[in-house]
């Protein structure tokens, strides 16, 4: 894909997010976003979209074996959650000091 049109994304590693979506949706239960895949709009999100996977043993991994392990997930399902409210929020892009400031809509917080 190319940086010219490379989508822009409100969620960023490290948000706070809920699954609004999929087989492990919970509204209610705050997530750690561990990777933005940005070229194919996907997620890796702590928890979520456990996969398992079947290892050979290799030089790092003597013992080889079953791993379980986060999948991406796609960003549409998941929503950045507001602590202030306790929901997940809608957010818009605003500029201060020259910065984009993420902020939260209904709260007026600026995301951390």
């Amino acid at each position: 894909m190319s940086n010219r049109f490379k989508p822009k994304y409100n969620i960023k590693k490290g948000d706070s997010v809920v699954v609004i979506a999929g087989d492990d949706k919970d509204v209610k239960k705050p997530r750690t976003v561990l990777q933005v895949i940005v070229d194919k709009g996907r997620v890796v999100v702590e928890g979520v979209n456990i996969v398992t996977k079947h290892t050979k043993p290799s030089a790092q991994n003597t013992k080889g074996g079953i791993v379980k392990k986060e999948a991406p997930i796609h960003i549409s399902n998941v929503m950045l959650w507001d602590a202030k409210t306790g929901a997940p929020a809608k957010i818009k892009r605003t500029r201060e000091n020259g910065k984009l400031v993420r902020v939260f809509k209904k709260s007026g917080e600026a995301v951390k």
